[in-house]
């Protein structure tokens, strides 16, 4: 078995062998460098065939044949789960909002299904609302993968229910199930976008085990990047007939993306009808609904804060750009490095750059806002800025460098109201998260891609919430310019501002992009 959950056949090259494996349906992969053929585990039955006895058969093969040979005993039918089940038993002040109950009975009519709800509809709840009308039809291990950082909320919602549940962290997934069968409740899903990482391998090799009663995939954000391909290890995950073949997968619905990282979504008519016909076909398996139609939320608003640099401190913030990007255009003049993976850490320092000639505009606003005692959670996608608001302004962090406990603590310390300032990077903050006691977020620079911002700006705007908040994006200089035209463009084409000038880039090669950014900002420089 492969570590994804593949049959593998290796042999020295025969030729005659070759050609029978070719003919083998489910069809197989072949990969020329390991030499190995990978084919699905429901063609066990035609290799032993075909194959008869001239391969011997890896014990853990044989251990999957066995369970295989020895199915689970069936599950009593969706309508007697349903009739057999109390949506609205939960042993807290709460009731499960109708939304989620239509989302849990929406889940047991599915085996392999993914529920992507926008983040504040409280997709743990209706998982486990249905994995307990699971467990009460058939008894099942109900195993629940999270990051480490959720799992304390995991289990104060299992608890509520009264499910006894098996977390599972991303870095240590088990390669078993138990024999008596399990329930599979993936966490942040889009973990898994990637088929050469270990943890999608893993992810794999469970969803394909012969003891797997059912799979759920959650996450607000399962393209991540926009790109249809981050959706395919998910839907091979939950055993879609779109997961069997990525070759054709990629063909059908990949062509209009660029597989480039530093490339832009760019679509065209024919290639958005191609978007319209991968959205159809996985409609039956994927659940999204969004706040505005379930839930009559306050109200969310977005604020830009254009950041004003007196004449010595644009002196000093041209100075240290100059610096960076004179060395940029050395080393790839040089070639030391690839110029497309410099572009890529050259804008994160311009990023990080203009976050901290941020801090003084946003701290007279933070000041403003905590006197008023109003909740505020701000985001950056760098710790040393928000080391330094902690510093002069005063909060808690949120960040990666803490364990668990302290994430845990800052965050109850900000719901209950013992601290109004919460500093959190985007890769902290934003993963699950319940922040809804926010007035304001802001957002200091912005991450790469549209998914983080809305799992950000989703940890505020939530169930639970009592005022409107307020989301405030501070931009200063070409760098926001054209990180944020990134994220929000719809055109294709990117305004970026050098003072009185203006350049129009179209969106495509990052490091075209930041080439001719560098050529327009060293023009305004001599200039001035």
């Amino acid at each position: 078995m492969s570590p994804a959950g593949l049959v593998t056949v290796s042999f020295p090259f025969d030729a005659v062998t070759q050609a029978q494996l070719r003919k083998v349906r489910p069809r197989g992969s072949w990969d020329v460098a390991s030499k190995t053929w990978y084919f699905p585990f429901s063609a066990f039955e035609i290799l032993q065939k075909q194959l008869g006895k001239r391969f011997a058969i890896h014990e853990e093969l044989s251990q999957w044949v066995t369970w295989f040979r020895d199915p689970l005993p069936s599950l009593p039918s969706y309508k007697e789960i349903i009739a057999s089940s109390d949506f609205d038993q939960v042993d807290d002040i709460r009731k499960p909002l109708p939304h989620q109950k239509v989302g849990a009975c929406w889940l047991l009519q599915r085996r392999g299904a993914i529920l992507a709800d926008e983040m504040g509809l409280g997709k743990t709840l209706t998982a486990l609302l249905a994995a307990r009308a699971m467990v009460g039809a058939r008894f099942m291990k109900v195993i629940v993968v999270a990051p480490v950082s959720l799992h304390s909320h995991w289990y104060r919602e299992a608890s509520s229910l009264r499910l006894q549940i098996d977390l599972q962290s991303w870095s240590r997934l088990p390669k078993e199930l138990p024999s008596c069968g399990a329930l599979l409740i993936v966490d942040e899903a889009h973990f898994a976008q990637s088929l050469k990482a270990k943890r999608t391998q893993s992810l794999l090799r469970l969803a394909r085990h012969p003891r797997l009663r059912a799979i759920w995939m959650i996450s607000g954000t399962p393209m991540k990047n926009g790109r249809p391909k981050e959706l395919y290890p998910l839907l091979a995950a939950i055993g879609h007939p779109l997961g069997i073949d990525k070759g054709r997968f990629e063909a059908d619905f990949c062509r209009c993306h660029f597989t480039d990282l530093n490339k832009k979504l760019s679509l065209r008519s024919s290639e958005t009808n191609t978007l319209y016909k991968l959205h159809r076909l996985i409609k039956p398996v994927m659940l999204h609904r969004s706040k505005q139609e379930l839930l009559d939320l306050p109200l969310n608003s977005r604020k830009e804060h254009l950041v004003h640099l007196t004449d010595l401190e644009q002196r000093g913030f041209d100075h240290r750009l100059s610096l960076v990007l004179e060395d940029y255009r050395e080393r790839v003049q040089q070639g030391l490095v690839s110029s497309q993976a410099e572009s890529l850490v050259t804008l994160n320092y311009l990023r990080q750059i203009s976050t901290e000639f941020k801090l003084q505009a946003a701290s007279k606003l933070l000041n403003h806002f905590i006197n008023k005692q109003q909740g505020i959670v701000v985001f950056s996608s760098f710790i040393n800025p928000l080391c330094l608001i902690k510093k002069y302004v005063g909060g808690d962090l949120l960040t990666g460098l803490q364990s668990p406990k302290e994430r845990d603590k800052a965050v109850l310390r900000f719901q209950q109201r013992q601290s109004d300032l919460l500093l959190a990077t985007y890769g902290s903050g934003g993963l699950g998260f319940t922040l809804h006691r926010a007035r304001h977020v802001f957002l200091l620079d912005r991450p790469w891609t549209p998914g983080d911002v809305a799992q950000a700006e989703g940890r505020c705007h939530r169930i639970g919430m009592q005022d409107s908040m307020t989301s405030h994006w501070f931009k200063l200089g070409f760098v926001d310019q054209l990180v944020d035209g990134i994220l929000t463009s719809k055109s294709g084409n990117i305004e970026v501002l050098f003072g009185s000038r203006k350049i129009l880039l179209k969106c495509g090669n990052l490091s075209l992009m930041l080439d001719k950014c560098v050529e327009a900002f060293e023009d305004t420089i001599s200039k001035s």
